[in-house]
């Protein structure tokens, strides 16, 4: 199935390609080219979102010259943990790259720019970081999208070790990660090892994109949340959930016009325990409407 029929059946008077025409990578994951996807960049064109004009370039910077300064540990380490235990050495140990509870109140912990600037974030950011880094270096570490917890895997001969960014870059072996989920995320053993198997780059941004919807529905800040479903939308088109959540959310921003047509298109196909709840939106739509005529 071609994205401009996904498009054009979920939302035909919406044109995702021109909206997001400066967005290269996320326009990759639009066309499912998800393994041609540079992470990075597709983490800053969210960021981007929210600092209208970010340039992209001293990050990258910043990427490289820890890549200069992990390169010679990470080629002289005498095993995998080792090797891993350089990078978070590096990131965690001298530039003091970690995790905090505050995080997870802050829309900054997801971008990498402020990351960087402010040394905490997300499990998930401080994990796009740690591979960014790594990858540099010819590491190759991937996503896990574990319950609750975001994590990096390196994959080797024997059994993959894990990196948690959030932990000062802590190494787990796969026998102490499966423990660690059982004990924090109430997993159990038998399905951890589903949970902690490696993502690509489209279930990468649309977690890092929920955290951020999640994040300003939580606080009122509709006008910057709807960007974020915008993007949601964009790449789950026929997904019922996220129509509907952008109508309400574009109600909330002030876009009632396209809010009701939205609302009207999910009506057409809601849950009948959903029909009241939308009907109830579409007439605040149409009041709020009516006073701008």
């Amino acid at each position: 199935m071609s994205l401009e029929w996904q498009v054009a059946e979920a939302n035909d008077w919406m044109d995702f390609l021109e909206d997001f025409k400066a967005d290269t990578e996320f326009l990759k994951l639009l066309g499912r080219r998800d393994d041609t996807v540079d992470l990075t960049t597709a983490a800053l064109e969210l960021a981007r979102d929210a600092y209208p004009g970010l340039a992209f370039e001293p990050v990258f910077q910043w990427i490289a010259e820890r890549a200069r300064e992990v390169s010679g540990p990470v080629t002289r380490a005498a095993s995998d943990e080792a090797l891993l235990e350089e990078l978070a050495a590096c990131l965690a140990g001298r530039h003091h790259i970690s995790g905090s509870l505050d995080s997870f109140e802050h829309a900054d912990a997801s971008f990498l720019n402020r990351v960087i600037e402010r040394k905490t974030g997300l499990p998930i950011s401080l994990s796009v970081l740690y591979m960014a880094v790594a990858e540099r270096v010819g590491v190759a570490l991937r996503g896990v999208a574990a319950p609750g917890h975001f994590l990096t895997c390196y994959e080797t001969i024997d059994a993959p070790l894990f990196i948690d960014p959030f932990n000062d870059g802590k190494v787990r072996t796969l026998e102490e990660a499966v423990a660690w989920l059982e004990e924090t995320q109430e997993v159990a053993p038998e399905k951890a090892g589903g949970v902690l198997e490696p993502v690509g780059p489209r279930l990468i941004i649309i977690r890092m994109l929920n955290n951020l919807k999640t994040l300003y529905a939580r606080q009122g800040q509709w006008r910057a949340c709807w960007p974020v479903q915008h993007r949601l939308l964009a790449l789950q088109p026929a997904v019922y959930g996220e129509r509907r959540d952008w109508a309400v959310i574009a109600l909330k921003a002030g876009r009632t016009g396209p809010a009701i047509e939205m609302l009207e298109r999910c009506l057409a196909t809601c849950p009948a325990e959903e029909r009241e709840f939308l009907e109830q939106q579409r007439r605040d739509a149409e009041r709020e409407l009516a006073q701008w005529n």
